[in-house]
């Protein structure tokens, strides 16, 4: 897939796959692409070339039903009063659903406390520290158990306390099949459950397969393989999130 914005190719030719039950770790440095490579996977950003495949189909309102996503540094308060019960439960609308379903609040306050933050669930969210805000989000996108989760530097700005809670969450749900997209300049907490990272540098992969110590292309492991942005026109044209029903 490549991605031009303004005129400026920004993405060259990514290609990169998740299977369900896998981790898949997208990392790299400030403007090498991560967060332009996952808001053009959602459909928030036009791709140039290439394709994305979701469950096999391309993006749709019936494929995006069964993703959940957490978007970059996003604040759970939207300036309207709404408790944390509240905006995890609208995580269960859309679709063509205006209203919650059946048992939402009891969804919504299990979420919650699976995320160690089940006291908080009658709080207003404005009121509610950042890191605190940032598990009611991720809440929010994990209430519908989605089969394709992905979180965009949820870790920014989290305390040690949630970084851990998110880590437990997260296990739990790929034991139970779901495929998930997550990116992150730090493994941190995360660093067990990674199965596969693909680091990016200036909108090209330099790298897929164990996590990296380091994010430098030369702490790699292997640097003298050859870049994709050596020649743009090799590899895989297409970026593809391979996972299956």
């Amino acid at each position: 897939m490549t991605v031009a914005l303004g005129g400026t190719e920004i993405l060259h030719g990514v290609s990169l796959s998740c299977a369900p039950g896998e981790v898949v770790a997208v990392m790299g440095g400030n403007g090498s692409g991560k967060s332009t490579l996952i808001r053009t996977a959602v459909g928030a950003i036009a791709h140039s070339s290439g394709n994305i495949r979701i469950f096999g189909d391309q993006p749709s309102r019936r494929t995006m039903a069964r993703v959940g996503y957490v978007p970059q540094r996003v604040s759970a308060a939207s300036g309207v009063s709404a408790t944390a019960r509240e905006v995890v439960t609208a995580g269960l609308l859309g679709g063509g659903h205006l209203r919650a379903p059946r048992g939402a609040r009891l969804r919504a306050e299990q979420t919650l406390d699976g995320l160690g933050i089940g006291d908080l669930a009658g709080r207003d969210v404005a009121r509610l520290s950042g890191g605190q805000q940032q598990r009611v989000l991720i809440a929010r996108a994990l209430v519908r158990d989605p089969d394709l989760l992905i979180l965009d530097e949820p870790m920014a700005g989290v305390d040690v306390p949630s970084q851990e809670a998110l880590a437990h969450a997260l296990e739990e749900r790929r034991k139970a099949g779901t495929a998930i997209v997550i990116v992150l300049h730090e493994l941190g907490a995360l660093a067990p459950l990674i199965d596969t990272s693909v680091v990016l540098e200036r909108g090209c992969v330099t790298h897929v397969g164990e996590p990296p110590h380091a994010l430098g292309v030369h702490a790699l492991p292997g640097h003298d393989h050859v870049h994709p942005h050596d020649d743009p026109h090799e590899g895989e044209p297409g970026l593809s999130w391979e996972v299956t029903s």
